[in-house]
């Protein structure tokens, strides 16, 4: 079991699971960090000792970085890498909201090639969907499915492309999971070839703002 964790829920609010999180993190591909939809306007204390945290006990740390599907410019998006680097040390970025379309696929390898020019060492992209092919060669993992719990077993399909991809670099994020079905999610995943997942119970407008019971031993 390989679990990708976006917690976007501040240290101070929920302290308790954030401590679980770090007990945990051997279990972790990687955790998310996401102090203001992105690493914020000034280093958060908060997150700073999360972070330091997380790194002593072994947990790759990925920073959030939105692209707005193409629209936002690349050196902002280059500039809350660097931030997330330099204020919380970040092992690499998750770029949330990238293209899907063949079209966007120019521009997003240029995009991945300059944020590893910064240094990255784990590029995730997140399109939340299947992306036309080639997207999944740029990253080190990529989420092809973002979404509620009914939908990933009532509409989920899986092109060809993905059949034949490494399963170890693709993820799927699932929300809106009952907690008895958190261990049914992770097997669902890895079945559809996803080797890396995030199950959590939580429903929008954040799902994300509670840790996955999968990771507190209710999935092993």
């Amino acid at each position: 079991m390989t679990l990708l964790i976006p917690l976007y829920v501040h240290p101070a609010e929920d302290p308790g699971a954030w401590h679980r999180l770090i007990t945990a993190a051997t279990h972790t591909y990687g955790v998310v960090l996401n102090p203001a939809s992105g690493p914020g306007e000034a280093p958060d204390p908060a997150f700073t000792a999360a972070a330091g945290a997380l790194r002593a006990a072994g947990a790759r740390l990925l920073g959030y970085v939105d692209t707005d599907y193409g629209v936002r410019e690349p050196s902002a998006v280059a500039e809350d890498v660097r931030r997330h680097r330099e204020w919380y040390e970040a092992d690499g970025c998750f770029l949330d909201r990238v293209t899907a379309t063949a079209d966007g696929l120019p521009a997003c390898r240029r995009l991945v090639r300059a944020v590893r020019k910064l240094g990255v060492g784990t590029v995730v992209l997140n399109p939340g969907v299947h992306p036309a092919p080639g997207y999944a060669r740029l990253a080190d993992l990529t989420v092809t499915f973002e979404g509620h719990w009914s939908t990933y077993v009532s509409a989920f399909s899986r092109p060809a492309w993905a059949a034949r991809h490494p399963p170890e670099r693709l993820c799927h994020l699932v929300y809106g999971v009952p907690e008895a079905l958190v261990p049914l999610a992770v097997r669902t995943a890895h079945e559809r070839g996803a080797a890396v997942c995030g199950p959590v119970t939580g429903e929008p407008p954040n799902p994300w703002d509670r840790l996955t019971p999968a990771l507190t031993g209710a999935a092993r």
